[in-house]
Parts: C-alpha cells; sequence; structure tokens
C-alpha cells in the first residue's frame, strides 16, 4: 500500500535510509524537518505493517517544478515493481499541485535506476560532477509531467551566482552568453559586472545592481537594450534608513539614467511592459531580463532579477541565479523553472510603490 509518511514512520524511514546507503544518507532530523515543515511530498511502501520503500519529491516555492530528492527500496523488495509503482504516485502526487516538471539526479554508476527512469519518460540533460560524498557525478534527468505544455526555450546556458548580490550580473551573462556563444563566463567578469552596475554598497552591506547599470553594461559588450522602468531616482532607496546613504544612491543612479539617455544602443520606456511585449521581444531574438519580488519565489522581500528562457500558452520559463543549497537546491532546480503567467505578472512588481523594471537584451543592430 502506497500512502503518505507520518511522524510515527521516522524510526522506519532511517531505518530504511540505513539499509540502503552508505553514503548521503538522510538523518531522523531531516526526516521530522521535512515532514513538518517541508515544502515536500514523502510517499511510503507499505505491507505488513513493514516500510519497504520511500520516495521523496521537494517543491519549489510558487513554481510548477519538481525534483525528486530521494528515493530507496529496500534491498529484500527489489524486482517487484515497487520503483515504478511510487515514481507514478509521487507524478500523480506533484500533478495534483499544479507541477507540470519533475527533476532528478541519479548516480552515474546506477545503471539500474538510470534504466527504470528512461523507460517511464526521463531524459539525461546534464552531467554534475563530483556530486555525492563519495565524489561520484550525477546524471541530470527530466520529465515533462504534462507534454503538451513543453515550452519552445531558447538555449539560454546557466550560470549561478557565487555571491548573494550577484543576481543581476549572473543574469545579464547568461543573456550575452545566449546571445554569444563564444562568451566566457566566469566569476572575474561576474565581479566586473557587478562593479560597473550596483548603484552603490556601503561597508553595513554590499550594493545590488539596478536596470540602468546592466543596461549600460550590456551596452559598452556590444549589445542593445530596450528597458521598461519607472524613470525614478529613489528606486532602490525605499528600505534605506540613512539619509547621507540614500542621497550617495540618488547621484549614482541619476548619473546612471543620463548616461543611459545618451547612448544610442539604449532605449527606455517609462511604463511597465506587457507580457505579451516580453514575449514577442523574446521571439525576435532578445533575452529578458526580469526584476521581480522574490518574495513570492522564496519568501525574502527583496527584488531579484531572473532571466527568461521560454513562454508556452500556461507558463513563463526562467532561469533563477540563486541555488539555495540549505534548502536542497542544485542548479538542476534552478533552469527553466516553470511559473503560471499570472504569477509571473504578479511578480513583476516589488516593494509597497510597486517598482518594476525589464530589459530586453539583443545583439547591436538586431531588429
Amino acid at each position: 500500500m502506497i500512502r503518505e509518511a507520518t511522524l510515527h514512520d521516522i524510526p522506519a524511514l532511517v531505518e530504511l535510509e540505513n539499509r540502503c546507503f552508505e553514503t548521503d544518507r538522510l538523518s531522523e532530523r531531516s526526516f521530522r524537518h521535512l515532514l513538518k515543515k517541508g515544502n515536500a511530498t514523502l510517499l511510503v511502501d507499505e505491507a505488513a505493517r513493514k516500510l519497504r520503500a520511500y520516495i521523496l519529491v521537494l517543491f519549489h516555492r510558487n513554481t510548477s517544478m519538481a525534483r525528486m530528492y530521494s528515493f530507496a527500496v529496500d534491498p529484500e523488495h527489489r524486482g517487484k515493481g515497487l520503483a515504478k509503482a511510487l515514481v507514478r504516485e509521487a507524478e500523480k502526487a506533484a500533478l495534483a499541485r499544479g507541477v507540470v516538471s519533475m527533476r532528478l539526479e541519479v548516480r552515474a554508476d546506477n545503471a539500474a535506476a538510470q534504466g527504470l527512469y528512461k523507460a517511464m519518460g526521463y531524459r539525461e540533460f546534464a552531467v554534475y560532477p563530483d556530486y555525492y560524498e563519495d565524489h561520484m557525478e550525477a546524471r541530470r534527468m527530466e520529465k515533462a509531467l504534462a507534454p503538451h505544455l513543453a515550452p519552445h526555450r531558447t538555449p539560454v546556458p546557466f550560470f549561478a551566482q557565487t555571491l548573494e548580490f550577484t543576481c543581476g550580473p549572473a543574469c545579464l551573462m547568461m543573456a550575452m552568453k545566449a546571445l554569444e556563444p563564444k562568451l566566457k563566463l566566469d566569476r572575474m567578469l561576474e565581479l566586473r559586472l557587478w562593479r560597473e552596475a550596483t548603484t552603490i554598497y556601503m561597508t553595513s552591506g554590499h550594493g545590488g545592481c539596478g536596470p540602468f547599470g546592466l543596461a549600460l553594461s550590456a551596452y559598452h559588450r556590444g549589445f542593445d537594450v530596450e528597458m521598461y522602468v519607472r524613470y525614478d531616482i529613489d528606486m532602490f532607496t525605499g528600505s534605506v534608513r540613512n539619509e547621507e546613504k540614500r542621497e550617495v544612491m540618488r547621484i549614482v543612479h541619476e548619473d546612471f539614467m543620463h548616461e543611459a539617455d545618451a547612448a544610442p544602443g539604449i532605449t527606455v520606456f517609462e511604463r511597465p511592459v506587457t507580457l505579451a511585449e516580453t514575449e514577442e521581444g523574446f521571439r525576435r531574438g532578445a533575452i529578458p531580463l526580469v526584476l521581480i519580488s522574490s518574495y513570492r519565489l522564496t519568501g525574502d522581500k527583496s527584488p531579484h532579477w531572473v532571466v527568461i528562457t521560454g513562454f508556452d500558452e500556461r507558463f513563463v520559463y526562467f532561469n533563477e541565479p540563486y541555488v539555495d543549497i540549505e534548502e536542497g537546491q542544485t542548479e538542476t532546480t534552478c533552469i527553466g523553472i516553470p511559473v503560471p503567467r499570472a504569477e509571473f505578472e504578479r511578480m513583476t512588481r516589488y516593494g509597497r510603490s510597486r517598482q518594476y523594471a525589464t530589459l530586453l537584451i539583443s545583439k547591436r543592430g538586431s531588429p
């Protein structure tokens, strides 16, 4: 019988974990946290009051993507179809929550598991080196749970921000690499872009990158930019209480705006862009960078940059540059995240003053 796990199952889950794995084991504390507070589904297979298998699926906040995080079948009960049945039930549970894409990592030396996933429609799309405790690499696999919703994607490469304040540079790097495949992405470029584009940084904390600074960084590297943004000197000062710091930020931001006005490759629209306009720009070859309210994504109230990688009739797909390792995320869970179109539009307003910013990055001189 397959059912949802409860706190009473924790001792049996830990015992099963220890029988199935020599490394990378989930602890009693981890199971307890996932059952009480985790954004997850944990299913178990039980027969004669004995736990024979479990599957753990993690959900990404406010998106339509899930990650099969852990999966174990008691060695004494393998070969009886339990694995396939559990995966199917996990997919049904994910679909019931509006999820349209399931991703997972599997050991490169686990041919049996890879064969099962492939037989069930999962495809390998990347390799994660040195992923497990014993340094074994992982195969990344994915399955569209609702194939008719598969996005028309552009090949936007992924780059994870290496610092908590470099989401803007990471997104710009992904956009530029998509348009200029020979571009080398590394941390030096990430920090160079941050130095160029940050509104201001103080001893009490590092500053983030505003739309004008990022647009100028792209322009100076041979790209054109359409900007949809408030022409607002106070765009990022609302949460800064120190008046001297606010004044410095205003000066820097005003300087960025004047420089952008003088750049022939930067066009500024002082209004919100519609999702239809963003999609049309994407179809003609531009890569959209969007400043969103990260509260809807992670629970954090700060504005955050993402880069759009595709659209379909129901979803917007984007790369999330921040990989929250403490929450069990990997790059796999941050690539091509599907979000319902209406939800994404709500994300594009942040703060009490309902700020907004979208940049469409394109090759110089393209229509």
